[in-house]
């Protein structure tokens, strides 16, 4: 990788959302804004339960995505530097997607027009004229925030109905997900990199 924008992924130091300082009240990012709770790293849950242990790996991977957006300018974050649609505001705006579709859809077995989501997962990289960094980073944030709830009261075997496959117990859609977050994470840190060393 190069020198000048080396991977958070290879520093061990890192935690997602430490780097992240922005004047209150200016309408930009703000790190407390992902979540109510004060960030919890896998560190610190070794010996906890297994979900406790999914939820915070799940944490730092929907807050890793969100950071790739930090000091980026508007036109970077929508700027396509690969022939699909993906770009960095596209990856958040699609976690976003991502979140609803497994802990509101299939939760609350909603049809995704009710829910307010694209029919397809490409749809959800779209980029309108009101996706602004903020306004995504927001939007990501509440969805996170509305899955943690949607999930708080159900255990790792506890049956989720409203996802296409069939009943699906929470355990295997935590790892789906968080398979998913890697992924794109990757992809994120690749295309940040790319951006940055311009």
């Amino acid at each position: 990788m190069s020198s000048s924008a080396p991977s958070r992924a290879a520093d061990s130091s890192f935690r997602p959302g430490s780097h992240l300082s922005v004047a209150p009240g200016d309408g930009s990012w703000d790190a407390s804004q992902m979540s109510s709770l004060p960030a919890t790293f896998a560190e610190d849950v070794i010996d906890q339960p297994a979900k406790a242990q999914f939820e915070v790996f799940l944490d730092e991977h929907r807050r890793a995505l969100n950071d790739c957006l930090d000091g980026l300018t508007e036109e970077q974050a929508r700027r396509s530097l690969v022939p699909s649609r993906t770009t960095v505001l596209g990856l958040v705006k699609h976690a976003t997607f991502v979140e609803k579709v497994w802990f509101d859809e299939a939760v609350t077995c909603r049809p995704r027009a009710e829910i307010g989501i694209p029919a397809t997962p490409d749809e959800s990289f779209i980029l309108d004229d009101d996706d602004t960094i903020a306004a995504v980073r927001r939007a990501h944030a509440e969805a996170c925030e509305a899955s943690r709830r949607a999930t708080s009261s159900l255990g790792l075997d506890d049956r989720l109905h409203g996802n296409r496959r069939g009943p699906l117990p929470l355990r295997w859609v935590y790892l789906h997900v968080l398979r998913e977050l890697a992924q794109h994470c990757g992809h994120a840190d690749i295309l940040r990199e790319q951006l940055l060393s311009e």
